[in-house]
Order: structure tokens, then C-alpha cells, then sequence
């Protein structure tokens, strides 16, 4: 019997991995702890709230008395942390909320482990604390081909876009260079993680993963954002010339390698999770107009004209790509849909969930969440 708290279970990741251990080990309890900020939405999880195997807590992860007495209480034995502030164009404009929430509120979270693992008489043995961190962490790559190369990677999931826009990848051994008051956050909260194991012996584990996609990711983000204004025919704001590049993952890949990581993965280590899956930001946007044009009934690519360039973002790092050799080496993992299929299938839940977009883009479900937990 195992007790796993799942951080920001929630949010656009989280729901994802909550819904696969529900659904996946009957025999667990699976905690989902998460404080409702914007970005949280307890209707991400309808399917399966009223499992006997899954509880939900409402609870900030900076509140160390009541992480600590949940602990206690629910016997865990195993934490999978993902709540984190995510947006880097909010890390610029209050850095203040990343570091608190990011970095304390991580150290929240290992400290309460870390007390209660140490007050069992087994102590750590069979427990694990597993951090998901982001690419950011590593900084920026040189775009070396803007055209793009053969990809060096080869996959189930490779598809005739396969391609890589230069020869170096973040592998698990690059020194960390944070460029954002995000990526700073989470480069520090991964340092703790990795402090509590060699200082204290804690079994933690780390995984810094790239870009995710998919159904239920809160629509601040590129891809939600975009089939949202494309459908209602609104500006498509583009940061310079879209020239960035992003290593691109479905949700669901990066949810099915967290549970492989937690039960198999070696304590101690780092594994990097990516979709070997290189996109410019410009060639996405028209991808998605093109298939939101198309399933809409439109001429494909008629909204082309919503594209709008603004000014680019302060120290818009131009290219991640994420080496997962090691993963799919040490514990075979890898990608299971190619891109093209992997949006096509986001569209289409965006589009036949117009009702969740509309609560989300409305704020009604804040006023929903006020009236059922009181104001934030």
C-alpha cells in the first residue's frame, strides 16, 4: 500500500499524472494537493473524483504545519512534486511569487518529508520524493541551422518533420544556466532537492523535462491560446519572428514517464524527459491555424492574417532541446505519438470542450471555487 501526495495535481500536468495513478493502482491513495490558484481546476479531474482511491486537499505548499500533519496523517510514503509557478512572462513581472512558491515552497515539501521519513522506524526505506523541474533550468542553445538537420534521434514516435535545429542537446551533466526569474526559481528548488538527498540520505529524484501539450493546459500557454483565439478569430501575438525553438511532448508521454520514473527510476539520479520533437514557434502557429481552419470548415490557413508580431520577450532563450537517450537507455522509455497526431488530437478536445475554455477564459469557475472554498 503506498500514499503518494501529488503536488499541483490540478493543474495542466498534474491532472494528467493524478488520473493515470488513480486510474492505474487501485491499491494506492493518491493525494492531490493543490491550492486552486488561477491556473488550478478541480474540473480537470471530474472522471475520477469520486474514486475510493483519491482525495483531494485543498492546501498551499508554502504552509509547512499543514504539509507537515498531512504527512503525519496520511502515512506517505511517497511525494510526487509539480506544483510550481510555470509562466515566465509572469516570472518577469513578479519574481517575488516564483521564489516564494518555487523555492519555499519546495523546501516545504522536503523538509515535512524529511521529519516525518526520519520519525518511522524504517525511515526512508521505501519512500521517494521525486521533483519535476523544467529544460529551462539549462539555459539556452545556439540555433545553429535554421533550417533545420536530420535529427540524431530515432524513435516510434519520429515523423517526417523529425529534424534538429543544431548539434548540442541538454543532456543531465550541462552546468545550469537559468536566464529567467522562472527558470532561476526552479534551478534552485532542483538544488534542494538534490541538497536534502546528500545532506540528509533523503531518496529524492529529479527530472527536467520540455515543452508539454495537450488537453486541460490553462490558456495562458502558446498552444491552448492560439486554438482559443484562432476559433474566435482573434490577434495571434507572436514574440520577434518566431524563430524560437521548442522541443515539444504530449502531456500524456510526459505523465506515463513520471510513473516509470517514481517506481523504477535510480535514487539519486537526473532524467531529462523531451518529445525529440524540435518546432520554431512560427512553423507551430501556422500548423495550428492550418488544422483549426481545417476542422472548423474554413479554408485552411485562411487565418493566417491573425498573425500579429510584437515585441520579443526579455531574454527569450531561442532554443531548448532536450537529449533522452539516457531515459529511453536506462528505463525504455520514449515518446508514443508523433507531433502531427499528438496536436491534431489537442485540437480537437479544445474544440469539443468549448464549455471548459469558457469557464476558464470567463472566471467562472474562480467564482465557483469561491463559493466552494472561499476566497484565495
Amino acid at each position: 500500500m503506498q500514499t503518494i501526495i501529488v503536488t499541483g495535481g490540478a493543474g495542466f500536468i498534474g491532472s494528467h499524472v493524478v488520473r493515470l495513478l488513480v486510474n492505474k493502482y487501485p491499491q494506492y491513495k493518491i493525494i492531490n494537493v493543490d491550492c486552486l490558484t488561477y491556473a488550478g481546476n478541480l474540473a480537470n479531474l471530474k472522471d475520477i473524483e469520486d474514486k475510493p482511491n483519491y482525495r483531494f486537499v485543498k492546501a498551499n505548499i508554502c504552509d509547512f504545519p499543514t504539509i507537515y500533519r498531512l504527512m503525519q496523517e496520511e502515512k506517505v510514503t511517497g511525494v510526487i512534486h509539480l506544483a510550481a509557478e510555470s509562466h515566465v512572462d509572469r516570472s518577469i513581472k513578479d519574481p517575488f511569487t516564483f521564489a516564494q512558491t518555487n523555492v519555499m515552497g519546495t523546501l516545504s515539501m522536503l523538509q515535512a518529508a524529511k521529519l516525518y521519513w526520519e520519525s518511522l522506524p524504517e525511515q526512508y526505506e521505501g519512500k521517494r520524493f521525486y521533483h519535476i523541474s523544467t529544460d529551462e533550468v539549462y539555459g539556452a542553445l545556439e540555433l545553429t541551422h535554421p533550417e533545420g538537420i536530420e535529427s540524431p534521434f530515432t524513435t516510434k514516435a519520429s515523423s517526417a518533420h523529425h529534424h534538429a535545429y543544431g548539434e548540442r542537446f541538454f543532456t543531465e551533466d550541462l552546468k545550469y544556466m537559468p536566464h529567467s526569474p522562472y527558470s532561476a526559481s526552479k534551478a534552485s528548488s532542483d538544488h534542494f532537492v538534490r541538497a536534502f538527498h546528500d545532506t540528509y540520505g533523503m531518496p529524492t529524484i529529479v527530472t527536467n523535462c520540455s515543452n508539454n501539450y495537450g488537453p486541460y493546459q490553462f490558456p495562458e500557454k502558446l498552444i491552448p491560446l492560439f486554438i482559443h483565439n484562432i476559433r474566435h478569430r482573434k490577434p495571434l501575438p507572436v514574440y520577434g519572428k518566431g524563430e524560437n525553438v521548442r522541443d515539444w511532448l504530449y502531456v500524456e508521454d510526459h505523465a506515463r514517464a513520471i510513473d516509470l520514473i517514481f517506481h523504477e527510476g535510480k535514487v539519486a539520479e537526473t532524467y531529462n524527459i523531451g518529445g525529440f520533437n524540435e518546432w520554431k514557434n512560427i512553423d507551430i502557429i501556422h500548423l495550428l491555424i492550418e488544422t483549426v481552419d481545417r476542422l472548423l470548415g474554413r479554408t485552411p490557413g485562411e487565418d493566417n492574417s491573425l498573425i500579429t508580431y510584437v515585441t520579443d520577450r526579455a531574454g527569450h532563450d531561442l532554443r531548448y532541446a532536450i537529449d533522452s537517450r539516457k531515459l529511453q537507455r536506462d528505463l525504455g522509455w520514449e515518446p508514443s505519438l508523433q507531433f502531427e497526431e499528438g496536436i491534431e488530437r489537442t485540437i480537437r478536445w479544445y474544440l469539443d470542450h468549448q464549455a471548459w475554455m469558457d469557464n476558464i477564459t470567463s472566471g467562472e469557475y474562480e467564482k465557483y471555487y469561491e463559493e466552494m472554498y472561499g476566497k484565495r
